[in-house]
């Protein structure tokens, strides 16, 4: 299975390293973006089975991610939704699949709404509800996050919502998460709390409702950051959209249980044109 690490460099000059395994003659690529802070060997269980499916794979560390370096000053969504088009149109990725976990998968979005869908032929989101905020209309938010506590609820980092099974309990979950997370920073930055802020005020539910290709939206059971209801719903949004919750599966999905993660996603990537 060759693999091999490169960089390219962004418009604004941000870092964006990548790691392209493939097969010789390796069909459709699959992008697989990490969620906020983790560095792209999160996905070190999904890249075998989709290259044995002969796939051309993409994992992508953007600028706060891995190997790329911190996150810049002033990053927005918008911004890693640039990084990402960047790394498209550098190795000239027409008809990809993208696939974003936690964070990963509202860069998606952010994407799609700045560059639209020309570049793609369908869209997985791992565990990542596209509104954050509870509102009446969204009741699949992250847990306890409100328009009354907006300001200031991500300034001490990602809080601990007291759901989902313990990590101590979860035996060799945590071990294939641990594992897949080595790299990962355990620091944040001023620049990391601004990214997260402006990833939790956003509404990507009419980018949602708008994209023209199929889109994949993957639950953990015991998310412990959100009711795994926001899979559903937000497959009830797109009009190509279908939704799979997987048991026994916190809120790192792929990580935790990756034979039926890549079982979903493989058969979701069988289905597209």
């Amino acid at each position: 299975m060759p693999a091999t690490t490169r960089s390219t460099t962004a418009p604004d000059g941000a870092r964006i390293d990548y790691t392209e395994h493939h097969r010789s003659g390796a069909g459709r690529a699959v992008v697989l973006l990490a969620g906020f802070g983790a560095p792209a060997t999160s996905w070190l269980h999904q890249v075998p089975a989709l290259v044995r499916a002969d796939h051309r794979v993409v994992t992508a560390d953007l600028p706060g991610h891995g190997t790329a370096g911190p996150t810049p000053d002033g990053s927005t969504m918008r911004g890693r939704a640039d990084h990402l088009h960047a790394l498209l149109e550098h190795l000239d990725l027409h008809d990809a699949v993208l696939v974003g976990g936690s964070m990963g998968g509202n860069t998606i979005w952010a994407h799609v709404a700045a560059h639209g869908t020309g570049w793609l032929a369908g869209i997985a989101v791992a565990d990542q509800t596209p509104k954050m905020v509870n509102t009446d209309d969204w009741p699949h938010g992250f847990y306890g996050y409100t328009e009354a506590n907006r300001a200031g609820f991500f300034a001490d980092g990602i809080p601990d919502t007291g759901h989902g099974t313990p990590l101590w309990r979860r035996g060799l979950r945590l071990v294939r998460l641990l594992r897949a997370m080595r790299g990962a920073r355990r620091t944040l930055s001023p620049a990391d709390h601004v990214l997260l802020d402006d990833h939790g005020a956003a509404d990507w539910r009419d980018t949602v409702r708008a994209v023209d290709v199929p889109v994949l939206f993957v639950a953990g059971a015991e998310s412990e950051l959100w009711p795994a209801s926001h899979a559903d719903a937000s497959a009830a949004l797109s009009p190509h959209g279908r939704a799979v919750t997987i048991p026994r599966a916190g809120h790192a999905v792929n990580m935790e249980q990756p034979a039926a993660f890549d079982r979903a996603l493989l058969e979701f990537l069988r289905g597209l044109r």
